[in-house]
Order: C-alpha cells, then structure tokens, then sequence
C-alpha cells in the first residue's frame, strides 16, 4: 500500500461523517433507513411509478387494501389507479411535491401530507393538477406501504412554497 493510504481514507470518511448528511451517510454504511426515509424513498418511488404507470411498482407500494378518495368524494382502490394508468386512461406526465411532511405516529403508522402540482393527460388533452393530500402509510410485514389517500383541489394561492 502506498504510504499514507489509510490516512487519506480515514480523512474522506471523517469529512463525510462531518457532512450535513451525516445520518443518511451512517444509514446507507449500515444499510439501515430511519423510518421517514423509507417512507420518502416510498413516495419518491410512487412519484416514478404513476409517471411511468409501472403496474409491479404499484403494487408493491399500495396496499391491497388501498382506498384513495379524490377531490369529488369518488372512492378508486388499488385495483382502479393501476387499471387508469396501465390502460392510458390517465397518465401523469410529470410530477412536483411540494411541502411533503411525513410524521411518524407509531413504529408501524405515519401520515404523509403535502401538496403536488402536476401534468396530467386525460382524453387526449394535458392539463395542470394541484392538490393537496393526505396520505396513511403502514409498515406491514417490515415494508411501508400507502393505505389511504385523500385529495383535495388546491389553488395555486393555496400551494405551499417549494421547501
């Protein structure tokens, strides 16, 4: 080995324990996530699927016993949002969270809220969508996973800034 090999690996990692994103970097080296980073990673993977209407990734992060009641009051379950999007009923063309909260309430409940402003395409025409929600996320069998969702239409006053 070079000399001073071992010291310039024990300054990297010295500087990255230093860093801001001290607890991510521990995280990742033990390969553990506190419980709102699998939660974010979960919505951030949701945000990817919807876009790219992947049906297996769907799957995996709603329940099956998944509700979600849009601005109307229609109730859709897991089974509805993923038969939309594979079908191209509907398709997001892009998404932008905005505000996203995520509060641990126990060990195997959190609530997710925030607000997005995205494109949709519907019926040949896209068009803008801003809500806000409220999400219920449960871990079950040591997996985080969306069981309820409720949507609210949202003027742009009534956004949040970006955070």
């Amino acid at each position: 080995m070079p000399k001073g090999f071992f010291d310039c690996g024990r300054s990297l990692l010295e500087r990255l324990l230093r860093s801001e994103c001290q607890t991510c970097f521990l995280a990742k080296w033990k390969n553990e996530l506190t419980d709102e980073q699998q939660i974010l990673q979960l919505f951030e993977d949701g945000d990817r699927a919807l876009i790219a209407a992947d049906a297996a990734e769907l799957s995996r992060i709603f329940a099956d016993d998944y509700v979600q009641c849009d601005e109307s009051g229609r109730a859709s379950t897991k089974s509805d949002v993923i038969e939309n999007l594979s079908s191209g009923k509907i398709r997001y063309v892009s998404m932008v969270s905005i505000g996203r909260r995520i509060r641990v309430l126990r060990d195997d409940v959190a609530i997710v809220h925030g607000s997005e402003v995205d494109t949709v395409e519907k019926g040949g025409t896209r068009f803008p969508v801003r809500y806000v929600y409220l999400d219920v996320v449960m871990r079950r069998n040591g997996k985080w996973q969306i069981v309820a969702s409720q949507l609210a239409k949202a003027s742009e006053a009534g956004l949040p800034n970006h955070p």
